[in-house]
């Protein structure tokens, strides 16, 4: 297992942000990486709350972890501290032994004069989930937050 942390500047208030970390629509907006979309199947966003989200492949070629061209994670808010804090944790719905097990993905932002910077952290990341891919993945993740979140910021 690893833990890996990626980083990025958003120029969008804090409150804008949370709102986009806590909302299944925006959800489904942002957090696909290029080349998949995301499907909201459950979400509660409070502490203790549940959710379920799909990300699924675009093009046959790639395999999901989930089966077929998906990749199904759930998992269950653990800390919500509205502008500041989102702690979840999250599995894989996988029948691969050498993909099972909770991770924590706690994502921080820090109001700064011109936006946010977001840092999201992810913990006990399965050995078998490539790094690299991980780590591209979370990037595109982070910059359609921004491209979500400045949009909303210009548009009032």
């Amino acid at each position: 297992m690893y833990a890996m942390r990626v980083s990025r500047h958003v120029q969008a208030p804090a409150a804008t942000v949370y709102r986009a970390l806590v909302d299944p629509d925006a959800i489904a907006d942002w957090r696909a990486p290029d080349g998949m979309s995301a499907h909201v199947h459950e979400f509660d966003a409070r502490e203790g709350g549940v959710f379920r989200v799909s990300l699924v492949y675009d093009t046959a070629e790639r395999e999901g972890k989930s089966g077929g061209h998906t990749d199904t994670y759930r998992g269950r808010f653990i800390r919500l501290v509205p502008n500041e804090l989102v702690v979840e944790e999250i599995e894989f719905e996988t029948d691969d032994d050498a993909l099972r097990g909770a991770m924590t993905m706690t994502t921080t932002l820090t109001e700064t004069d011109d936006g946010t910077d977001v840092q999201m952290l992810h913990e006990g990341v399965p050995d078998d989930v490539p790094r690299a891919d991980n780590e591209l993945g979370t990037r595109m993740a982070l910059d359609n937050l921004a491209r979500l979140t400045e949009r909303r910021t210009a548009s009032g």
